[in-house]
């Protein structure tokens, strides 16, 4: 037995002709996920790898695309393996977020007024850890000893290549 509902028009429709979409998900949630997947793996992995540890919901090409944009934005690196290629986060999570906010930076015209901003708008115990960190050399790492200070190397403070 099927739900009848008036349309918009006064048209009744049968609803099980429609079914309901999946929901659809947030600009960037499949990317998290298909890096998120990357940090779990135990080296590059090739995208039906990946497309096998998000539960194989996802099309193929969908997890290609997806990394391709990935590796525009720089977030990730392949290299060949055999026929498909491999696929592995060119930084830790740090690493990323950093390179979103010089993103950011770089969209505006007067960086001066956007990092004077910035700054006036941190916490004090941010804006503490931040007076530090500028105040280090680039070869001393960031707060906890670790890669490159502006997040351009991995957690192991190796450079993108």
């Amino acid at each position: 037995m099927s739900v009848r509902e008036t349309e918009g028009c006064g048209r009744e429709a049968d609803v099980a002709d429609h079914p309901r979409r999946p929901r659809r998900r947030g600009q960037g949630e499949l990317e998290a996920l298909v890096l998120s997947a990357l940090r779990a793996a135990d080296g590059p992995a090739t995208a039906g790898w990946v497309r096998e540890r998000l539960g194989g919901d996802l099309a193929y090409t969908t997890v290609v695309t997806i990394l391709t944009r990935l590796l525009a934005k720089g977030a990730v690196t392949r290299e060949r393996s055999g026929r498909p290629f491999a696929w592995a986060p060119a930084s830790d999570e740090a690493g990323l977020a950093a390179r979103r906010m010089r993103g950011v930076l770089d969209a505006e015209s007067d960086r001066e007024a956007v990092l004077a901003r910035f700054v006036t708008g941190l916490g004090p115990d941010d804006e503490r850890l931040l007076r530090e960190l500028v105040g280090r050399s680039p070869d001393e790492g960031d707060a906890r000893g670790e890669g490159d200070p502006r997040g351009e190397g991995d957690a192991r403070g190796e450079g993108e290549g």
